[in-house]
């Protein structure tokens, strides 16, 4: 049996349009194979904009 969260990652969340590291986010990579791109607050645009999944966090 897996130890509690060893199938989940740290993900930083980027802006799509500023490129600004806003967000720092969790998925299971088991479930969710894919990247994640979420509608977020970004304060630098100072609107909802899309945010997309960069690399894992330690």
């Amino acid at each position: 049996m897996p130890k509690k969260g060893e199938h989940r990652i740290t993900v930083g969340l980027v802006c799509t349009v500023c490129k600004n590291r806003n967000y720092i986010s969790q998925r299971n990579k088991i479930n969710t194979e894919e990247k994640l791109l979420l509608k977020k607050y970004c304060k630098h645009c100072k609107k909802t904009t899309d945010h997309k999944e960069t690399e894992k966090l330690k």
